[in-house]
C-alpha cells in the first residue's frame, strides 16, 4: 500500500478513538500502523462485498475500524484508482474476553458507522456464530488448549456456509528463534493489556493446515511478519463447495 494512502487511512481509522483517551488512541495507531496484516487484507481483497464478519478476540474493534474507514474513503472519492478497492457493505460482530475493550470499540465506532459494528464481552468459545459468512481469529487461538482449539474449529466449520471464510494468524511452532521471539512479544503485549501471562498452546503451521483441511477447508498460507523477526503465518481457509 502506498505510504500516503496508508497514512490517510490510519488517521481516519483511529480518529474515532481519539476522544476515548490517549492510551486507546495510541494503541490503535500503533497496532494499525505497524502490523502488516491490515494492509495485506486490503491488498489481497480477502473479504468480499457485503461480508458478515465475526471477529473473535476483537479487542477494541480495530479490524472493523480499518475496513470501515477504507470504505468511507472510497465513498468520498479519496481512494486511488490504481489500488484495489476496499470491500463495501461489511458488517462486524466481535467477541472479546476483556469486555471493557469491546465497550471502547462500541463507543468509538457505533456513532460513526450505525448498524455496522456490534462488539461484546465474552469467551470466544461461546460466541454466537449464526448468520455470518466470515470468521476472523487473529493471534488468539493459542490461548486455549488443543482440545478447545479443535472444538472451536469444529464450531467454526459448522457455522460457515459453502464458500465461507475463516481467517486466522498463528505462530509457527517450528519457527525456531523467530517463534520464540514472537512468544516473548506476545506475552509482553498481553501483560500491558491487563491479561495474566498465559500458557500458550501452539502448533506447527503444517499441523494447523492439516486440522483445517480435515474439516473441509482449502487453505492458503502467507507469512505475515512485515519487518519483524517473528514466525507468524496468516491462514486463509475457505469452505469447499459441496460436490
Amino acid at each position: 500500500m502506498k505510504s500516503s494512502l496508508k497514512r490517510h487511512l490510519l488517521d481516519r481509522a483511529t480518529a474515532p478513538y481519539r476522544g476515548l483517551g490517549v492510551f486507546h488512541y495510541r494503541w490503535g495507531r500503533g497496532k494499525l500502523g505497524n502490523d502488516p496484516i491490515f494492509c495485506a487484507l486490503l491488498e489481497r481483497q480477502i473479504f468480499p462485498d457485503g461480508a458478515r464478519i465475526t471477529d473473535l478476540g476483537c479487542g477494541r474493534g480495530l479490524l472493523a475500524a480499518w475496513f470501515l474507514a477504507a470504505e468511507r474513503l472510497a465513498d468520498e472519492g479519496q481512494w486511488p484508482d490504481d489500488v484495489p478497492p476496499p470491500p463495501r457493505g461489511l458488517h462486524f460482530r466481535g467477541c472479546e474476553l476483556m469486555g471493557r475493550e469491546a465497550e471502547v470499540g462500541n463507543r468509538a465506532l457505533q456513532p460513526r458507522y450505525p448498524g455496522r459494528v456490534e462488539l461484546s464481552g465474552g469467551d470466544m468459545r461461546a460466541a454466537d456464530l449464526s448468520g455470518l459468512n466470515a470468521i476472523a481469529i487473529l493471534d488468539v487461538l493459542h490461548y486455549i488448549d488443543y482440545a478447545e482449539q479443535d472444538r472451536l474449529l469444529d464450531k467454526i466449520r459448522a457455522a460457515l456456509p459453502p464458500g465461507g471464510l475463516f481467517l486466522t494468524r498463528v505462530g509457527d511452532a517450528e519457527g525456531g528463534l523467530r517463534f520464540r521471539i514472537s512468544q516473548l512479544v506476545d506475552r509482553g503485549i498481553s501483560f500491558v493489556q491487563g491479561h495474566r501471562l498465559p500458557r500458550m498452546w501452539c502448533r506447527p503451521v503444517k499441523a494447523w493446515v492439516a486440522a483445517l483441511e480435515a474439516r473441509g477447508f482449502k487453505v492458503e498460507c502467507l507469512p505475515m511478519n512485515g519487518h519483524n523477526p517473528f514466525a507468524n503465518v496468516m491462514l486463509i481457509a475457505r469452505v469447499l463447495p459441496q460436490p
